[in-house]
């Protein structure tokens, strides 16, 4: 009897394996299936989905002048589905208010893309894949987050006009853009630039240009490298001083400079007969100067943005030469004609001597700053018959700007 008990355990032993490893087995088959289902209705949601977000974008593709664009405003997209490449005819993006995110890689599909607006959204970042858009001519990416722009973007050899203001961290681009030959509208306003970047100063067809509200402390002194520059926008920035080759921008007729730090005005500008607009408004100017004469037939904003403009800019130049002038005057009488006592035989002492080299190099500054070469030529010629080793030190003083700072 104990044998058969321990046969009867060890059938029913193997018995309740068995049915574990079945049951098991089963179970495994219907997790496996379950999946394949769930698997098998997410391709066709996806699908649907697919078709539904197609139908759905098909709606917002018009076509107008013969040109197919895709418009959506103010609705959530934060990504572009990769369907979208099924509509790669596309010619414009003009994607607006929709907290789109990132630009898909899958833009480098649309190479018939002439623009692209994406502006007003929370784009971090432009793809690399940007610079296969060869026929691409306005890239609009102004009120995103955009910290940086890839060196790619210089082979969009068709680029026209370029828009990146108000991206906040901006503050540098790549050297690479001086390939953009055609780029004629830049737009870097309200950013963090401290100085104009090489790249744009080497741009050979820009014509408009805005840095207003960055932090620019200085303009390079090439800046007349800019020929064909007529539209100059730099308000609310950090500029102290303009250096005297912007009187060589033949083209600028337009230059708003208002809310910096300028303390002068050089007076080389005076020549530029083609600046028709020109706004120096809340600056800390060295001479306080008022248009003598408002025109009564005009209204205030007028007469408000003539007080700052081109007739300001002259009045303050003439006035600051007439002021230098008196200077010069002033200083001639109380520090030249007393300490002058020169013998018929030229016979002057060391003292009268330093006088007059510290005075000629003086009136030499003097004369430069309040424009009278003039005069300056009369005190060279006096110090020549006198003094033969004074030529050098006026050629030096011509030539240092700084010599007085």
């Amino acid at each position: 009897m104990t044998g058969v008990t321990v046969c009867c355990g060890t059938v029913n032993s193997i018995k309740a394996l068995w049915e574990t490893r079945i049951k098991k087995t089963k179970d495994e088959l219907k997790k496996e299936k379950e999946q394949k289902d769930r698997r098998a209705v997410g391709r066709l949601t996806g699908a649907w989905e697919d078709r539904i977000t197609l139908a759905k974008l098909k709606e917002k593709i018009v076509t107008e002048e013969g040109r197919v664009i895709l418009r959506i405003e103010k609705e959530e997209w934060k990504t572009l589905p990769p369907a979208l490449v099924q509509f790669s005819q596309i010619q414009e993006w003009q994607l607006h208010r929709i907290g789109l995110q990132r630009i898909p890689r899958f833009i480098s599909s649309f190479d018939s893309l002439i623009v692209l607006d994406l502006s007003r959204n929370s784009v971090t970042e432009i793809p690399k894949e940007i610079g296969k858009l060869t026929r691409l001519r306005e890239l609009l990416l102004s009120y995103n987050k955009v910290s940086q722009v890839p060196e790619e973007l210089g082979c969009c050899e068709n680029l026209e006009k370029l828009e990146l203001a108000m991206n906040q961290d901006l503050d540098e681009l790549p050297t690479q853009l001086t390939n953009l030959k055609k780029l004629y509208h830049l737009d870097l306003s309200m950013n963090q630039f401290t100085t104009i970047p090489d790249c744009v100063v080497n741009l050979p067809s820009l014509e408009w240009l805005d840095m207003g509200s960055n932090r620019l402390e200085s303009l390079p002194e090439d800046i007349h490298r800019m020929e064909k520059l007529h539209t100059l926008w730099l308000p609310r920035n950090e500029l102290e001083y303009l250096p005297d080759n912007i009187s060589r921008m033949q083209s600028l007729d337009t230059l708003v400079l208002s809310k910096n730090k300028l303390r002068d005005i050089p007076p080389l500008m005076e020549g530029m007969s083609n600046l028709r607009f020109v706004n120096f408004r809340d600056n800390p100017l060295t001479y306080d100067v008022m248009l003598p004469d408002l025109k009564e037939d005009v209204d205030e904003e007028e007469n408000d943005r003539e007080m700052f403009g081109r007739d300001f800019m002259h009045f303050y130049i003439q006035e600051a030469r007439k002021r230098g002038y008196a200077v010069l005057n002033m200083y001639c009488v109380q520090n030249w004609i007393p300490n002058f006592h020169i013998s018929a035989k030229c016979d002057v002492g060391w003292r009268v001597r330093d006088s007059i080299v510290f005075v000629t190099c003086m009136l030499a500054s003097v004369c430069l700053s309040a424009f009278r070469l003039d005069l300056l030529v009369h005190h060279v010629k006096f110090c020549e018959e006198h003094f033969s080793s004074f030529k050098c030190l006026v050629a030096y003083a011509v030539c240092s700007s700084d010599f007085f700072c």
